[in-house]
């Protein structure tokens, strides 16, 4: 999976820092992952009425 990079200024890295602490994860990139999938899955249950698992997508195709 392609890495993505984000710019973080002082309220972002002290956010990540707080959520990572209440989570139990082990660096701020774990953090920014945590929120991210959590903002995708409220989405798309609002979208949809209900909620999607979230997978890694496999290049090769098929399933996991």
């Amino acid at each position: 999976m392609p890495e993505e990079t984000l710019n973080v200024d002082d309220r972002m890295e002290a956010l990540l820092d707080r959520v990572r602490h209440q989570e139990g994860l082990e660096t701020n990139a774990q953090a920014a992952e945590f929120l991210l999938r959590r903002r995708l899955r409220k989405g798309v249950q609002g979208l949809t009425g209900r909620g999607r698992a979230l997978y890694p997508i496999n290049p090769g195709g098929g399933r996991r």
